[in-house]
């Protein structure tokens, strides 16, 4: 029993220590600390990340040109990285060989074989082509490649013999940029809107909300193509890029519009909002300061799910020739390319940037996951 009683009042003073501590974090270090403790957001959280950094980083992580074009080296496969030569001798550092093909002459079929005549050695931050660094400073320093005279081609090349593994990177400005840019435009009218909607009720709620049912009838993807398809080809891209964006936030907002009026009305008839306005608070500073805090967690993970079904409706636009085009370039714009069977067939590493699309997608959605599970920290764990 002494042994019993001991243990209790080490539980005690455990809780007495540990509840304070919790008592005095804000609601941001609850969010915080319950995020951390989920593996899938982290991992989620890591995804997009290194997305971002490929994107930012494009010219740096692309052993050649992002720019370049070399039809000698057009549709060459993915490269092999090697540790064991043709002799059986096993390297530290790996390697890579060329390819060198040959033609069927009754197919006419291109056969690509490696050299091994000749190994090159994967170096890092090797001098490579020149390039501004964040368009401010001037290197020629890339985090990967090979001596001269050798290649080394990850994902393979396309029919302009330009790097899969550099284009892909660079696409991901766009693709990541313009799903970014048209979700904030999205949540934005649809915080205001669904703000307005539940805090003020009435006639002004009937009519915004008969709005809001009138957007989401129109199917989406349909509207999407057609909208698409006005944009006009001479504009520039700058152009391009807003007019697209603002397309896609068009039809984006109108569930975070009902889901922040949903929590808007749960919330104007609270103490706290009664008490606000009994003390002469004016309507702005009831909305802003008092009941918009209250409905980020719905804002943030509505963002985090917006971002990849734009980044799918971007990219199916793009196949289909009616979205981004040159000189942008995007994860979608890249994929026409697979339009042609016969080139897709003998060149099946074209299809290397839905690698991107998917681990972009995924990442949002686990994000997504796990700022929802984690806006609301007191919920039982």
């Amino acid at each position: 029993m002494g042994m019993i009683d001991e243990k209790s009042d080490s539980m005690v003073i455990d809780l007495a220590v540990s509840e304070p501590a919790q008592k005095n974090e804000s609601y941001y270090q609850l969010v915080w600390r319950r995020f951390r403790r989920s593996p899938v957001s982290i991992v989620g959280a890591l995804m997009v990340l290194v997305l971002v950094l490929l994107a930012v980083f494009a010219e740096f992580f692309s052993p050649t040109s992002i720019s370049g074009i070399d039809l000698h080296n057009a549709f060459i496969p993915p490269q092999k990285i090697h540790f064991v030569d043709d002799d059986g001798r096993f390297h530290l550092k790996p390697f890579v060989y060329n390819y060198v093909y040959t033609i069927d002459p009754l197919t006419f079929q291109v056969h690509w074989e490696e050299d091994k005549t000749k190994a090159y050695e994967i170096k890092f931050f090797v001098h490579g082509s020149e390039y501004e660094l964040l368009g401010l400073v001037k290197t020629d320093i890339h985090f990967y490649g090979v001596d001269e005279g050798g290649t080394i081609y990850l994902l393979g090349t396309d029919k302009l013999g330009r790097d899969l593994w550099g284009k892909a990177c660079e696409a991901g400005r766009i693709s990541l940029s313009m799903s970014l840019f048209g979700t904030i435009i999205s949540v934005v009218l649809g915080s205001v809107l669904g703000t307005a909607s539940g805090y003020y009720g009435g006639w002004i709620d009937n009519v915004l909300q008969r709005f809001t049912e009138f957007v989401a009838a129109f199917p989406s993807l349909p509207l999407w193509m057609a909208l698409a398809a006005i944009v006009p080809k001479t504009a520039d891209s700058f152009t391009i890029f807003v007019l697209m964006s603002a397309i896609f936030a068009m039809l984006s907002w109108t569930t975070l519009a009902r889901e922040v009026r949903g929590k808007v009305l749960s919330l104007r008839e609270t103490d706290f909002i009664l008490a606000a306005r009994e003390m002469g608070a004016s309507d702005a500073r009831i909305i802003f300061r008092h009941l918009f805090p209250n409905t980020l967690s719905h804002v943030i993970v509505i963002l985090t799910l917006t971002v990849p079904n734009i980044i799918l409706v971007e990219s199916f636009l793009s196949f289909l020739g009616i979205g981004i085009n040159e000189p942008l370039i995007s994860w979608g714009l890249m994929m026409r390319n697979t339009q042609d069977i016969q080139t897709l067939g003998q060149n099946p590493w074209i299809l290397a940037p839905i690698a991107f699309i998917v681990v972009a997608v995924l990442g949002f959605n686990f994000l997504g996951d796990g700022l929802r599970d984690a806006a609301d920290p007191y919920a039982a764990k």
